[in-house]
């Protein structure tokens, strides 16, 4: 039974390319189907899939769509490198390898009562997309709901209109930072920590879901600390050095976990300590 598990997780799915939308620049996003016909491919929010580039190679990415509708499987990617160039330069109709689902997913059936703080970086908000849309489809089970993102400049602003629907809400506190801007900004200026202290939660009831670069994610978890927020309460993304997605390369390793069986998601308090270690 266990060979079988591991030979089905190693292999790729062939998913066909429903459409493709530029995000930013240099970032875009596919939507994908079974190539063998209409199939369901479920996920929790902050799983991620590998993503195979046919002759080229594979890569971890999250998952980015709602959970409420896995049938349209969406992945965010950022062009970093020969495979995710190689996916960019696909269009609608051409045929891609997926394996997946896997890794833990932020804790949204634990936040249930509580306030939920979301705090993303640049393209940290792609793997915090399904969290916040399955918090807002579920909206009675949460307290309060603040949304925090920082990008870059203006230009890198992702999911701009998601951002604009979001704040349009009555139930949910968005808020969105740039780290520059050209000329005067009538918006936000500085990183994203400098918005946390401007929010109002119950630091005792509270949930925190972290995900972008990790100075970010390290500063984040400081500013959340200083307003009494414990690391047992803090969520953050790890998504780093993931090659096979099964435990069995040790790429990922990290102390003693391994991020792409033990994470991608992890309580800020089971990893403190290797965090802290820059490198690590």
């Amino acid at each position: 039974m266990t060979e079988k598990v591991f030979i089905d997780a190693m292999q790729p799915t062939p998913f066909r390319i429903l459409g493709r939308r530029r995000e930013l620049a240099d970032t875009f996003t596919l939507e994908l189907e079974p190539a063998s016909g209409p199939k369901i491919h479920a996920f929790q929010p902050g799983q991620f899939n590998m993503l195979y580039h046919f002759g080229v190679g594979e890569v971890p990415i999250s998952i980015s769509g709602d959970p409420a509708h896995p049938e349209k499987l969406l992945h965010t990617i950022r062009d970093v490198g020969a495979v995710t160039a190689g996916l960019g330069a696909l269009g609608k109709g051409d045929m891609v390898g997926v394996r997946g689902p896997f890794g833990t997913p932020w804790p949204v059936v634990a936040a249930e009562g509580s306030d939920v703080i979301i705090i993303a970086g640049g393209i940290g908000l792609a793997p915090l997309r399904p969290a916040i849309e399955h918090i807002l489809a579920n909206r009675e089970h949460y307290g309060r709901l603040i949304i925090l993102y920082g990008a870059r400049t203006p230009k890198d602003i992702l999911y701009l209109k998601a951002l604009q629907k979001w704040r349009g809400r009555r139930d949910a506190y968005v808020d969105v930072t740039v780290d520059h801007a050209a000329r005067a900004r009538a918006g936000n200026v500085g990183p994203v920590t400098r918005l946390i202290p401007r929010t109002n939660f119950d630091p005792y009831h509270v949930v925190a879901m972290v995900c972008g670069p990790e100075i970010m994610m390290r500063f984040s978890v400081s500013a959340l600390n200083e307003l009494g927020v414990g690391d047992e309460s803090i969520y953050v993304s790890m998504e780093r050095n993931m090659k096979c997605a099964v435990g069995h390369c040790g790429h990922c390793q990290m102390g003693g976990h391994f991020v792409c069986k033990d994470g991608p998601v992890f309580a800020f308090a089971d990893i403190r300590d290797n965090f802290r270690i820059r490198g690590m």
